[in-house]
């Protein structure tokens, strides 16, 4: 006598646990888009630390989710270079979260030191951005060139992450070897990248997410 009991595909049970991720990603990514913007307002404009670190870590956090969603879109165009696109990423977005989080900890409770002594010091975990600009510019090369060689991912997308990379990458050798804030080496980059490029790319990508791969 057969049992009456239904067995479900298990393919079908992955495929929707896939998708509700995606979702969950699809909205990280568009809120890393957001954030991105806050982050820059909060750094450029009104120099508030308590903000800028606290979006800098929620930036860095949210983009975890978006960044392996992506890598189960591009994996199949070359699994070896979505690897390292993806490792780099995540690298470089625990980077922001720990610099943004050891930022917000001297904000909120100032050290008993010269603090704007120690603000010219650079991070131990991320120099003068290395992990959340220079780092993240290289794993965005590394997206951009997986979209652009046939991901089934609009490949303007791909092109405008090869001009975030160039962005990213510029504003960390900024930072490394200019140093000055105001300079327009850096400020320029990090305008374009900060209130324009990182955000229309984060956005896009979330709603990229949102639809299936069919």
């Amino acid at each position: 006598m057969q049992s009456a009991m239904v067995h479900r595909d298990p393919s079908l049970y992955t495929s929707s646990r896939v998708n509700t991720f995606e979702r969950f990603a699809a909205i990280s990514a568009m809120l890393v888009g957001v954030v991105g913007v806050l982050y820059s307002v909060a750094f450029i404009v009104l120099k508030d630390a308590t903000l800028y670190s606290l979006f800098l870590m929620l930036g860095g956090l949210f983009s975890t989710l978006a960044l392996v969603a992506l890598y189960y879109r591009v994996r199949d165009a070359d699994g070896a270079l979505a690897s390292w696109a993806v490792a780099l990423g995540l690298v470089a977005a625990f980077g922001s979260l720990i610099h943004g989080g050891y930022d917000l900890a001297n904000a909120l409770n100032p050290p008993a030191t010269n603090v704007p002594a120690l603000a010219d010091l650079p991070s131990q975990i991320d120099p003068r951005g290395l992990l959340t600009f220079g780092i993240a510019g290289i794993a965005m090369f590394g997206f951009a060139s997986l979209i652009t060689r046939g991901a089934r991912i609009s490949k303007g997308l791909g092109y405008l992450g090869y001009i975030s990379a160039i962005l990213l990458i510029v504003i960390y050798l900024g930072r490394l070897i200019v140093l000055n804030a105001t300079s327009p080496v850096i400020v320029i980059p990090a305008l374009l990248e900060g209130f324009i490029v990182n955000p229309i790319w984060y956005i896009w990508l979330g709603l990229t997410l949102f639809k299936s791969e069919g």
